[in-house]
């Protein structure tokens, strides 16, 4: 059987194997890819997944191995970004008719969006018991990497933990293919893990112009091991990854909590559940080498590991099983993966076309939301063709009701 994804040989790099068949790839992302493909601490080749594009600092949807090296841009900014679903014993006729009651439920329960009127975007977010309690796993950690770095102290750090943000992070309420009900989010580290990840990428690139004169790329800086911050690195994105985990849960518990208040028949929730990282660098195995796996939109899928690949506002999202494909350094998509920047989608559609796309969605159809309408994005289905060798869908989610930032 002949193998799904594109081969490319990049001259003075190693390979690119690509899951875009049917999909487009732009032409700055593939030139970011081949830039990455040129470091000395790549192994093997880049898998790019079919939602691959431009990104800062690195492409969207790129899976990089390194040896003894990490390269923080890759990881990006959002670290630890992932996505929780879980099921619940309801079905489609458990909710009310009119779901607007659900919707302001949840958008009360999860703080999200910027919140006008206030300085301090963290401030509005008063942490409850739950929050100090999921706070005083982090603390510890937190209080040793301040020693180090004072700044962070400065940071949203307990203040962001349970809260939802903005840009492409949203709660959902979805059926799936049989009817039953599910609660859905997408959040990373907030606050804390940008400013974690845009210290230690400057970081970098102030590193990179003693050690690295050949970068073909400066936002491409690695830290190899051994190197002054390599060490601090590794423990600020591991914790960073364990502050986003951490986050998604308790909101996923406060929109249970809050779904409870609207929905007269009991249920139970996490029937099933997934809480997966898609932005995350950690050490793995592949073809024999110890390397520090990079998925920057990209999400594991190890054989029988489930994985969430979320659609759009409009479209539909996968509950999937990884089948441990080894070119892929067994990962997949994290998404439908942009078509174009937040300022052309805002340029190019209107409310009509966003409020036409979204039908049926009990969701935000204001203008500063247009540039999450579903024409933004590539065809969901056209990307899980793409990698039929990398998943299997074990569940088919369609959103009644989406909360933005």
């Amino acid at each position: 059987m002949e193998p799904q994804h594109i081969h490319e040989d990049v001259p003075g790099g190693v390979p690119l194997k690509l899951w875009t068949q049917g999909v487009p790839v732009e032409d700055a992302a593939r030139r970011q890819l081949q830039n990455a493909a040129r470091l000395p601490i790549v192994f093997k080749h880049i898998a790019a997944m079919p939602d691959v594009h431009f990104g800062i600092g690195a492409t969207v949807g790129s899976v990089i191995p390194t040896v003894k090296a990490i390269i923080p841009a890759a990881v990006g900014v959002d670290i630890g970004c992932g996505m929780m679903a879980c099921k619940t014993t309801l079905a489609a006729e458990d909710l009310p008719d009119n779901l607007g009651p659900l919707r302001a439920a949840i958008e009360r329960a999860v703080p999200h969006g910027r919140q006008p009127g206030n300085r301090d975007p963290g401030a509005w977010q008063k942490p409850p018991g739950s929050v100090n309690t999921a706070w005083a796993q982090l603390e510890p950690e937190f209080t040793e990497l301040c020693r180090s770095y004072p700044k962070l102290a400065k940071t949203n750090h307990i203040q962001h933990l349970g809260t939802l943000g903005s840009g492409n992070h949203f709660i959902e309420v979805c059926l799936d293919e049989a009817g039953a009900v599910w609660f859905m989010l997408h959040s990373g580290s907030r606050g804390v893990g940008n400013f974690i990840g845009t210290m230690f990428i400057e970081l970098a690139k102030q590193d990179a112009l003693r050690h690295q004169a050949n970068l073909p790329d400066r936002d491409l800086a690695y830290f190899e091991e051994g190197s002054r911050y390599f060490g601090d690195y590794v423990r600020a994105v591991s914790w960073a990854q364990k502050f986003a985990a951490l986050n998604r849960e308790l909101m996923m518990k406060r929109v249970i909590e809050a779904a409870k208040t609207v929905i007269r028949k009991n249920f139970q929730s996490h029937i099933e559940a997934v809480n997966c990282h898609h932005n995350y660098v950690q050490k793995e195995t592949h073809f024999g080498q110890e390397v520090y796996l990079t998925r920057k939109g990209a999400v594991s899928a190890k054989a029988g590991q489930l994985g969430i690949i979320p659609g759009s506002m409009g479209a539909r999202s996968y509950i999937v099983r990884g089948k441990g494909n080894a070119d892929s350094f067994e990962s997949c998509s994290h998404g439908a993966g942009r078509v174009m920047s937040r300022g052309e989608a805002k340029r190019q559609f209107t409310l009509a076309d966003h409020r036409a796309a979204t039908e049926g969605v009990e969701c935000r159809k204001d203008k500063d939301v247009i540039d999450e309408t579903p024409a933004a994005y590539k065809d969901i289905d056209a990307v899980m063709a793409a990698q039929r060798e990398l998943v299997d869908v074990v569940h088919s989610l369609k959103q009644v009701v989406c909360v933005k930032g």
